[in-house]
């Protein structure tokens, strides 16, 4: 079976690894926990890092940092993982919808204004944030969000946990225009290392921002929200979101072959799309003008007229020792939100019909060129 996603593990994270096992620092105090951070966030161009045990946690973390009241609104994407709009009802927040792009899959940002607009209306000022999420290694087209979160004075909680190293071409009709690493965009953005990521730690993840405030609300929240000045004396509620020195000396070692890894990514994209553009029954993943993206997994989307939905192709191929993963399932179609009497009769066209049409293929960092071929092959021999 040729499985989605497999980590590469280098002889640099071994070693790390050994020195926390040999110096007894394996648990959340160490030296590679603050290089991780400070590094990670010198590679994306922002300030402040805060390791945590988990994108989920992360994003909850983020969230956190910002403040919401109760009822607070923060809009997102449909089409995203559920950890997004979990983390913001945790925070005491509501999701706002909006529907994804039909070419890259990410939000859509005209209907970013239309959502802002609806809710000025309301005239309750309980609009908050915006929470783009680049999808699958590709960009949100960002610009538009930023100039909205700037006019109506709206934080940015940029989720780039499908995105290590993947940038964007900022004010690209401006003579300001220059490339920008994703999560370098937003007031805080969040990152996820767990194993399928370009880099991994196994599980872990890490928020990050150039605000002073915000890292060390972040770094409270992570640690139980200790005072300093009295250790077990609590003004607020916290988490134990801490990402372990052993998790993070594997992340440093894999930083230190980032560019090996991301040219990795790429070269898998683009021979998927060399074997596969001439399927017309198939929409390959696009690379828009202003952005460079990095492939964290090769999705596809079956036209209906084939007669095949995501399922059935996955499992077809799955007879053919080909592994897939289903694409995310958009929020207002999830159950559990649906009891809480959230997105009560939305529709949002384009997450529905890509979550039952789309799925992504083998796409980890051990993926060979004959393994590859072998994909193409079996996808071609089922949609003659």
């Amino acid at each position: 079976m040729i499985p989605v996603s497999e980590p590469l593990i280098g002889a640099k994270e071994i070693e790390y690894v050994n020195e926390c096992l040999h110096t007894g620092w394996i648990s959340s105090a160490g030296r590679f926990i603050e290089e991780f951070e400070q590094k990670w966030a010198e590679y994306c161009g922002m300030k402040h890092g805060i390791a945590m045990s988990n994108g989920t946690a992360a994003l909850q973390a983020a969230v956190g940092c910002i403040g919401l009241q109760p009822g607070d609104k923060v809009i997102m994407p449909a089409f995203t993982i559920i950890s997004c709009a979990q983390a913001i009802i945790y925070n005491g927040g509501v999701p706002i919808l909006v529907d994804c792009d039909p070419r890259t899959w990410c939000m859509d940002v005209e209907q970013v204004l239309e959502k802002i607009e609806t809710e000025l209306k309301k005239g309750d000022g309980k609009l908050k944030a915006i929470m783009p999420v680049h999808i699958y290694g590709h960009p949100v087209d960002m610009d538009p969000i930023l100039e909205l979160a700037e006019k109506y004075n709206l934080k940015i909680i940029e989720d780039a946990a499908e995105v290590h190293g993947a940038e964007y071409l900022s004010n690209r009709d401006t003579p300001k225009a220059r490339w920008k690493k994703c999560g370098s965009l937003g007031h805080l953005s969040v990152f996820s290392f767990y194993a399928n990521k370009l880099i991994t730690t196994g599980e872990g993840g890490m928020v990050l921002t150039n605000d002073a405030t915000y890292a060390e609300k972040a770094r409270s929240l992570r640690n139980l929200c200790f005072r300093p000045e009295q250790r077990f004396l609590h003004t607020e509620l916290g988490h134990n979101f801490r990402l372990t020195n052993l998790q993070a000396a594997i992340g440093l070692g894999q930083l230190e072959r980032m560019g090996e890894i991301i040219a990795k990514k790429r070269w898998m994209g683009t021979a998927y799309t060399e074997r596969l553009q001439d399927i017309p029954s198939l929409q390959l993943p696009v690379e828009e003008t202003w952005a460079r993206q990095v492939y964290w997994m090769y999705g596809i989307v079956l036209d209906e007229c084939t007669g095949v939905d995501a399922v059935r192709l996955a499992q077809l191929l799955k007879e053919k020792g080909v592994e897939t993963r289903p694409f995310f399932l958009g929020m207002h179609e999830q159950p559990v939100f649906r009891d809480m009497g959230l997105f009560q009769n939305e529709k949002y066209p384009i997450s529905e019909r890509i979550a039952r049409q789309g799925l992504y293929l083998p796409s980890g960092l051990t993926l060979t060129e004959q393994q590859i071929d072998e994909v193409c092959q079996a996808i071609k021999s089922l949609l003659k």
